[in-house]
């Protein structure tokens, strides 16, 4: 997935907004599931489930499958790493800010003493 289309991108992190919906990715992580399979661990029917996996499959964050009677729901890792990389700017200036106040205050400490 390229991220050059910013309604790709406002689609991906509209649909990490939710924390359900992040959850049902974390425990996509960890393997392939189904809509009941991923209905077990929260206090929600199927069909809600459901409509959480259509706004993350939308997104381009999970594909679905066919496996004779399962369907199962994986993460689409392509498209996590795209997303990572659009973000690694970020992280490395924030990274980057850090160290600079973590020197700055070991500076601060030294001359205080």
């Amino acid at each position: 997935m390229n991220w050059t289309s910013s309604t790709q991108l406002d689609t991906a992190f509209a649909a990490l907004s939710d924390p359900t919906r992040r959850a049902i990715l974390a425990r996509l992580a960890l393997g392939e599931a189904t809509v009941s399979e991923l209905s077990k661990p929260f206090a929600l029917t199927q069909p809600t489930v459901s409509k959480h996996l259509k706004v993350l499959e939308q997104a381009g964050l999970i594909e679905g499958a066919r496996d004779a009677q399962r369907r199962p729901r994986r993460l689409n890792a392509a498209a996590m790493k795209d997303m990572a990389e659009w973000l690694e700017p970020f992280r490395r200036l924030w990274e980057s800010r850090f160290d600079n106040l973590d020197r700055h205050l070991a500076t601060t400490v030294k001359k205080e003493k």
